[in-house]
């Protein structure tokens, strides 16, 4: 049983909705009396939520995410033998 508890929440949609529907947001008590209007709870709701997930990094940072394992390996190998061929011709 809950007894008088009340909490503001903040709730932000989900942009891509295959794994999550929402997040939700407990709002601090204290940060009404600090005069913070709705609109701005839900933007730093939202910027949150995209820092939390990783929206704010761009495209770039996504496309080294997205690189499949092979690829870094042969990347690693690559750079291995250019050190070594620098090594060897000095």
């Amino acid at each position: 049983m809950v007894k008088g508890i009340s909490r503001r929440v903040v709730v932000v949609d989900s942009p891509d909705q295959r794994f999550f529907e929402q997040a939700i947001f407990i709002v601090r008590n204290d940060a009404a009396g600090e005069g913070v209007t709705s609109r701005e709870l839900v933007e730093e709701a939202r910027r949150v939520a995209r820092n939390y997930a990783g929206g704010d990094h761009g495209r770039f940072s996504r496309a080294w995410r997205d690189l499949s394992p092979a690829v870094y390996t042969l990347m690693g190998a690559g750079a291995i033998g250019l050190l070594w061929l620098v090594v060897a011709l000095m």
